[in-house]
């Protein structure tokens, strides 16, 4: 056991130990990972820190607790300690490491078992003078809680002594968009819900290119600060599709245009163009039109557009045109299906 003398009070005094199991606090089983105890830790922290709750006390004590909870639980050896003594071996010699030769320290006068020196400077580095002002931040028990969460809010937050705000969790919304907004790039509106019920909209820009399954980030637009991942959802086009950067389209053909060649008026991003389809052409060969698939992005270059044909029969034929087609065949022998399967 660790022995305390009654009289002996270091220079600022450590904060009380609350009266709640600090797994309680958390509300996290004694067995539970780190993982779990860092993820229940920044749940609390996102509900009750003061930033988000101005002037509540009660919130501010409860992001205190479960904020000296978390120090300890995230520390091993702390938990450890905690695990096999409780609150009391967390006091004194448990708190910190031992004395490092020419660093400032916090030494316990009259130190008796269970005390050694606390070495503020491995905490904040050379220079650190106990009870100085670093980067305007002083030791306030009433405010900051006493010494230990001080220092621990320091190594949180870095300089200048502020106690680092928790990084919120992104938030998470949907958004379905056209096909040729995602393919050219554009501006699409959404509306977001925040947790008071309260409905925002926002335009967000489209990159060209963008697929489903895609995801958008906003800096700073999700709830409490955090960042805006939006899910991306691409409408089918009535006869446009991709494949990566190409567009590929069908082309009904007669059999006439495919025998004989033709040219078609073609759909494109950029507009309607004229196009020859060679004679002899087969239905499903594709034909490449260069640079008129998805638009140029970045370092990605333009893709393609692929005319894909095919040819359509009509559901009946007079005896005549079957007689031609009879003769056509007996003059263009042709064995399509050799060596296929």
């Amino acid at each position: 056991m660790f022995w305390k003398p009654p009289d002996l009070k270091p220079t600022g005094a450590a904060p009380a130990m609350p009266d709640r199991d600090y797994y309680d606090v958390l509300g996290v089983s004694r067995d539970a990972t780190a993982d779990q105890i860092k993820k229940a830790y920044r749940k609390l922290a996102r509900t009750h820190h003061p930033d988000i709750n101005p002037g509540n006390k009660d919130a501010e004590a409860k992001f205190k607790e479960a904020q000296q909870a978390y120090d300890v639980l995230n520390d091993s050896e702390k938990r450890a300690l905690y695990d096999r003594y409780g609150a009391a071996g967390l006091s004194g010699a448990g708190a910190g490491p031992g004395p490092r030769a020419g660093a400032s320290e916090w030494t316990a006068r009259a130190a008796g078992p269970g005390f050694e020196n606390v070495d503020f400077s491995s905490f904040f580095g050379p220079g650190f003078q106990p009870g100085a002002h670093q980067g305007g931040a002083t030791f306030d028990d009433e405010q900051g809680g006493g010494i230990f969460e001080e220092i621990l809010g320091r190594v949180r937050g870095g300089r200048g002594g502020r106690r680092a705000r928790p990084r919120p969790e992104p938030t998470e919304a949907a958004v379905t968009i056209p096909f040729l907004t995602a393919t050219q790039g554009g501006e699409t509106p959404i509306t977001l819900s925040s947790p008071d019920g309260r409905a925002e909209s926002l335009v967000i820009k489209i990159p060209p290119g963008t697929e489903t399954g895609s995801k958008l980030r906003l800096g700073g637009k999700g709830n409490d600060g955090g960042d805006l991942i939006i899910h991306v959802t691409v409408e089918p086009h009535p006869y446009f599709r991709r494949e990566g950067r190409d567009l590929l389209i069908d082309v009904p053909l007669t059999v006439a245009e495919a025998a004989l060649g033709t040219k078609v008026d073609l759909p494109t991003l950029s507009g309607t163009k004229t196009v020859p389809i060679p004679p002899g052409t087969s239905s499903g060969q594709r034909l490449r039109l260069r640079g008129q698939g998805v638009p140029a992005s970045g370092t990605k270059p333009a893709g393609d557009l692929f005319m894909v044909p095919k040819i359509v029969l009509p559901k009946t034929i007079d005896p005549d045109s079957r007689m031609l087609l009879e003769q056509f065949a007996e003059r263009n022998p042709m064995k399509p299906r050799d060596g296929i399967w």
